[in-house]
This record gives structure tokens, C-alpha cells and sequence, in this order.
């Protein structure tokens, strides 16, 4: 299949508002797939790569080579560039890598090098998000929607899933199964205000300490024991302590949910980017063990010794769990609380120094790869009020637009500490309107940030405040979004950089 295909039916998709027309649009193309470009196909149209990383960035595809004229990429073929690019390597590999892509885009028409330049840098949004491909995979196959879902809880890949169902039908989907050793989807949270909101939502429930930890599934067969992340990536050999943990079980064979975190000597937790780096490094792992030791936390249990968890409610998984793990290794939650112990339970949490809490139905069963209201996280978010002191041009939806905000805290002694960046939060509204007035406070205009003078407020809601090499300030916010703008504050009203400081617990 021609790429222009696919180019054709990402933007019909995302000019089409209605879920049902997204899913017509998709199925169609979907069924032209030869057998040897459905993997590629259908990971270009969820806007990710068959490899997923190969190496190459924004920097990379903002400089193209004029566009082809006529379309002649195949689906196969690109994915075959692709896959050259992330295999290059050696000395001059990136010069190699950089030609590879320019030959690429110069044999891409203008919109197949839009295209390709979203996909590469994550940013190929069109409204085909999970839920909707599954939906258009069955269509496409002719399988109940119910088959796919089931075969994503055990399966874990959309790709692969879409792959079987176009290939085999409902036959190869039902080779998807639970097998200790295969990672599948995690289940996730969705949010709640406040924990009495969330028990009336839940009904009877456990609430859970939520950990700022690394999510971990831990599978051990015999003697045999892997660790996966939440992205389903294997890293059994950088976390000896849990697999120690996992081969202290007295089971022959299970599945577990659950958090790797480092704690301090008095039990609370570091900041997040010690665990994130002590799970990041591949190397000296003993030293690293011994300097920053991990600890297994487990909340919930899929399998135990021949028998499926998945479709039982939480409540016997709960029971499982506690009968096989040593409680050292369980988090710490009470079962069916009433709002005054759950309350209590939160406070516990917080002063622990954990980020809050998660409430979960005892009656729900394990919906891998599902954010739905089985699970509710509650925490609390902080807020400051910070100036922009920059913002970067916008790509794919937001072309045209300034949008990525460089936000600053105030120094006492005077001017502005850099944090972070931020796009996440703005409406329409606010990029309209933000792109107009920080052209007007421009002092420089570089070819992809706008600097600005230090006049605007905004309200920024964040998770927390990690150390950083990479601001002056040494700090940097955690999941920054923008609230709004505080017209009615001047920049002599915003935070300082101590008050931030002083959020993660020191100068």
C-alpha cells in the first residue's frame, strides 16, 4: 500500500468528529492492509513506530528537503527506512542517520513529510486513540469487539492484536491468553476530587497509599523471574532486589502488580527521579543497589500457581495476595473504610509523604489496560503562580501557534528563575490569545523561541518539584499544566524560587 493511504486517512480521521465516522474511515483502510505492512500500517495510524524509538528527534525533521512531487512510498518501505535508522550505529552514525532521513523525506509529497515528522516526534494526533482502534480493528475483521479486548488484556499490544484479528479472525485472537513470563497491560486510575467522592463512586472499596514509584508486573515460573515496566519493557536485570523478593514467595508461580521505590533509612520515599534513575541505569548495578536500594510494593495479584486473577473481583485478588506475599511487600491500605477512617487513612498517607491515595473497587476485576472508575486516584495538586519568560512555536495541531512555555519563578534579589515547560492544559482560547500578546512582549525572535519580557502571569498545577541539573534554579516542576492566566497579578505577585525550593524540601 502507498503511504499516501494512510497520509489520506490520518487526516480525513482527524477532520471527522464523530467517533462512528472515525471508525468507518479506519476499518476501511485497515482491510486493504497486505498481511506483510499490517503491523507497520496499523502502528503509523496510532501514530507510534513498529520500533518505536529510532533515534531521532525534533531537532531532526525541522529541516527537510524539498518535497516530492508525486507519491511513490510504500507503507513497507518506510518502515524498512525506519527500521535502518535505529540500526545505525558506530562512528559516524548520526551523519549516516541524518542522510537516511533526508533521502526518506525527499522521496515524501508534502503531506506524506507532515505526516512522517508527526509520527516521528509522538505528535500524529487525529482522534484515533486506543479505544477507537480496537473498534476499528474488529469492524475491519469482523470479530466482536469483546474478542479484542480481551485478547488487549492478555496481549497487551494493540499492533499485535490488530495483526491476529486481521490476519486469523477470532481464532487468533483467542491465542491471546495469560502466560506467566508474557507482560500484559497494566490497569490504570482514573482521578478523583476528594476520597468521599470516590468511595461513593467505587462503592465498597480498599484505598491504597499511592506510591511515587515505577510500576513494576513481576512474573516468576520455578526459579525463573522477569520484571516488566508499565510500558512492558523488561528490566529483570537492573532490580535484583525484586526478583530476591519475587523468588522469596512461597509460590511456584504468579503474576504481581505492583511498585518498585527507593525509600530513605526512616521508610518515606526519595524524590521520584531517584527511583526513575536508579531503574534507568543499566550498569554497576551492585553499587547502585547498595547506594540506592529499591523496594517491591505490591497491590495486586493476576496469577497464582495455575489459576487466572483477572476475571475474580479485587477482593479475593486481595486475599490471595496476602496469603502468598510477606507483608513487608504489600501496600499499606485498609479494606471497606467508612469516609471518617478513609479520611484518616489520606492524611496518614500524605504526612508519610506518599503522593495520596488510590480507592478501588473491591467488587471490580482486573481491567488490564483500562482507565475506567475500578480504580480512582486521589491527590492532592499544588499550584504557583509563575511568569513566562518564553514560549516555542507549535508543530502538527498547534503549527502557527506559540505554545510551549518557558515558566520562571521570581528571585527576591530581582528577575526570573527558570523551572520548566509547559503546553499541556492551554484551550484554543488561550493559544489564540497568548500567541497574539506574547508577540507584542517579544525582545527576541528566534527561529523557534520567542523570548519575551517577563510581564504575564499564569497559574501553573504541577504533582511536585524534582532537583535539576538542567534549570539554574536547580529544581524543575513534575507534570506542570496550565490553569490559567492572572491578569490580575503582576509579576511581582508570582512565586519565588525559595517557595519552590522549599516544596521539595531544601535550597
Amino acid at each position: 500500500m502507498l503511504l499516501a493511504k494512510l497520509v489520506e486517512t490520518w487526516a480525513a480521521v482527524a477532520a471527522t468528529p464523530a467517533r462512528r465516522g472515525k471508525v468507518d474511515l479506519l476499518a476501511a483502510r485497515l482491510r486493504e492492509l497486505a498481511p506483510g505492512e499490517r503491523l507497520a500500517g496499523v502502528a503509523f495510524l496510532t501514530g507510534v513506530l513498529r520500533q518505536r524509538q529510532i533515534g531521532v528527534g525534533w531537532a531532526a525533521v525541522r529541516a527537510m528537503p524539498p518535497p516530492a512531487a508525486a507519491a511513490t512510498l510504500s507503507v513497507a518501505g518506510v518502515d524498512s527506512a525506519f527500521a535502518e535508522i535505529g540500526a545505525t550505529a558506530g562512528a559516524g552514525s548520526q551523519a549516516h542517520r541524518r542522510d537516511l532521513l533526508m533521502g526518506l523525506f525527499g522521496a515524501a509529497t508534502e503531506p506524506e513529510q507532515r505526516f512522517l515528522s508527526q509520527l516521528l516526534v509522538g505528535e500524529l494526533r487525529q482522534g484515533a486513540a486506543a479505544g477507537v482502534m480496537a473498534d476499528s480493528v474488529a469492524r475491519a475483521a469482523d470479530v466482536p469487539l469483546a474478542a479484542i479486548r480481551r485478547a488487549l488484556l492478555f496481549g497487551g499490544d494493540l499492533r499485535a492484536v490488530a495483526v491476529a484479528a486481521l490476519d486469523d479472525g477470532a481464532a487468533g485472537l483467542a491465542g491471546f491468553r495469560l502466560r506467566v513470563g508474557r507482560p500484559l497491560a497494566p490497569m490504570l486510575a482514573g482521578t478523583a476530587p476528594d476520597v468521599a467522592t470516590a468511595l461513593v463512586s467505587a462503592g465498597p472499596a480498599a484505598v491504597d497509599t499511592k506510591l511515587d514509584g515505577v510500576r513494576i508486573q513481576v512474573h516468576r515460573s520455578g526459579a525463573d523471574v522477569a520484571v516488566f515496566t508499565r510500558s512492558l519493557d523488561e528490566i529483570t536485570a537492573r532490580v535484583p532486589e525484586v526478583v530476591d523478593a519475587a523468588l522469596g514467595i512461597d509460590a511456584s508461580e504468579f503474576v504481581l502488580d505492583g511498585e518498585a521505590i527507593a525509600l530513605r533509612v526512616d521508610g518515606r520515599p526519595q524524590p521520584f527521579q531517584v527511583t526513575s534513575s536508579r531503574l534507568g541505569s543499566r550498569t554497576d548495578i551492585a553499587v547502585l543497589r547498595d547506594r540506592t536500594p529499591l523496594t517491591p510494593v505490591f497491590f495486586d495479584l493476576l496469577h497464582l500457581d495455575g489459576a487466572d486473577l483477572v476475571d475474580e473481583p479485587l477482593r479475593s485478588r486481595l486475599d490471595a495476595l496476602t496469603g502468598a506475599a510477606a507483608a513487608a511487600f504489600v501496600v499499606d491500605r485498609v479494606v471497606a473504610p467508612g469516609a471518617d477512617d478513609a479520611a484518616a487513612f489520606v492524611a496518614r498517607s500524605l504526612a508519610a509523604g506518599h503522593e495520596g491515595v488510590v480507592v478501588k473497587s473491591l467488587d471490580s476485576p482486573y481491567a488490564a489496560g483500562r482507565r475506567g472508575g475500578g480504580w480512582l486516584k486521589v491527590k492532592p495538586s499544588h499550584t504557583l503562580d509563575l511568569v513566562v519568560l518564553a514560549a516555542e512555536w507549535g508543530h502538527g495541531r498547534r503549527r502557527g501557534y506559540l505554545s510551549n512555555l518557558h515558566l520562571g519563578a521570581r528571585e527576591v534579589t530581582g528577575g526570573f528563575v527558570m523551572l520548566g515547560k509547559t503546553f499541556k492544559g492551554l484551550t484554543d482560547e488561550m493559544l489564540g490569545w497568548q500567541t497574539e500578546r506574547l508577540q507584542e512582549l517579544a525582545v527576541d525572535r528566534g527561529e523557534w523561541v520567542v523570548t519575551v519580557r517577563p510581564e504575564l502571569v499564569v497559574e501553573v498545577a504541577f504533582d511536585g518539584v524534582q532537583a535539576s541539573t538542567r534549570y539554574p534554579g536547580g529544581v524543575a516542576l513534575r507534570f506542570a499544566r496550565v490553569k490559567g492566566y492572572r491578569n490580575d497579578k503582576s509579576p511581582a505577585d508570582a512565586d519565588t524560587i525559595d517557595a519552590v525550593r522549599a516544596l521539595h524540601g531544601g535550597p
